[in-house]
């Protein structure tokens, strides 16, 4: 009786500890990776624009997907001579990162100058050079943007490069700079339909629209405030700082509005920076803080014991989940006055660079089992 009763109290026992671990086991998250190439020859100032002013909402947009992504981004430029023949008038700003604000310090220093605009070499070097989630079920996207035609690469034809994009797994949507009924769409259609994406049109320099609202100072003081729950550490610390400022800096410059998106995107699941703050460090599997070596430390935390240090970065994630839920339920008032300004001007965003990376990108995950709250 007394083994019968030691083996059901282990069981239960073990039982309990495998519900517990399941409920604190982190959210298996699904890959998103995004590349993102852009014309940058002398008349694409209106989409580089564009995308700076959007990034943010693409990523509040996709950081509602369920099951939680995991988003990467990947920038290329190309058009531009000073990139040289070599390459296909091609470069790579930075590889696939989930660091945004890197994303968005390379994408902000962005500028134009006249060329070749060879839409097939930048998809065919990101698809080669990129390194691609090798998960099955992770969502691979390449959006190309320009407004000259898709066909001027000698060297390398759209048809052989998007095959080849969608062999592997990797779609390529096509998002042309003009009127879709301008001959040059058809070689952007081609493009888009050779590797399973979607084509779109938009008007560079009108289709951005953005919408001021009575909620942006608020949310931008509460982004200033997550910045404080920041507990930077190791080679990385100084200089994740300093991206997540110049980020702060080059959105606030964009306007009122592009600030209070960033501010929404540092509340969501998407903006992460395990790499050089504690806080998120700590939330990854495979991180020690017993092995963070003592000069790493930021000198507050140096003098503390091990557990002094983790009951620090306990009350700052507190801190920042309580700004964060702040931001949300903001957010959510910005919205609704967003799309009463939108409805009551009669204004559209179905020529927009943002609004045309969404759809695609939308269809896409749907296609890939994710769930969008709206």
């Amino acid at each position: 009786m007394k083994t019968t009763t030691l083996i059901l109290t282990l069981t239960l026992a073990g039982s309990l500890a495998c519900n517990a671990f399941a409920k604190n086991a982190p959210e298996k998250e699904r890959p998103i990776d995004l590349v993102i190439c852009l014309d940058t020859s002398g008349s694409m100032s209106g989409l580089i624009n564009a995308a700076k002013q959007k990034l943010w909402d693409i990523v509040n947009e996709l950081a509602t997907a369920k099951p939680k992504p995991h988003l990467r981004v990947a920038l290329y430029a190309y058009g531009t001579p000073g990139y040289g023949v070599e390459t296909g008038y091609v470069r790579k700003q930075i590889d696939l990162t989930d660091d945004l604000d890197a994303v968005y310090g390379k994408l902000s220093a962005l500028v134009t100058d006249g060329g070749d605009e060879y839409v097939a070499r930048v998809v065919r070097t990101s698809v080669l050079e990129q390194p691609w989630s090798a998960e099955k079920d992770a969502l691979k996207i390449i959006v190309v943007a320009g407004n000259e035609p898709a066909t001027q690469d000698r060297q390398f034809t759209t048809a052989d490069v998007c095959k080849d994009a969608i062999t592997r797994g990797i779609i390529v949507n096509a998002i042309y700079c003009g009127s879709p009924t301008n001959s040059e769409a058809d070689g952007w259609r081609d493009v888009a339909r050779s590797a399973d994406g979607q084509f779109a049109s938009i008007d560079q320099d009108r289709g951005t629209i953005v919408v001021s609202t009575p909620f942006d100072q608020k949310l931008a003081a509460l982004g200033g405030e997550i910045n404080q729950t920041y507990v930077a550490y190791g080679a990385r610390g100084a200089v994740g700082r300093e991206m997540q400022s110049a980020a702060d800096t080059s959105a606030a410059a964009a306007s009122p509005a592009v600030f209070a998106s960033r501010a929404v995107a540092k509340a969501g699941g998407q903006y992460r920076n395990s790499s050089w703050d504690l806080v998120d460090a700590m939330t990854q599997k495979d991180f020690d803080l017993a092995k963070v070596k003592e000069e790493e430390l930021p000198a507050e935390m140096k003098p503390m014991t091990l557990d002094q240090r983790r009951v620090h970065l306990d009350a700052m994630a507190k801190k920042r989940a309580d700004v964060q839920q702040q931001i949300n339920q903001l957010n959510v008032q910005r919205q609704k006055f967003i799309d009463e300004e939108m409805k009551k001007g009669g204004k559209s965003t179905d020529k927009a660079f943002d609004a045309a990376m969404l759809r695609a990108i939308r269809e896409q995950a749907v296609r890939k089992s994710f769930v969008f709250e709206k």
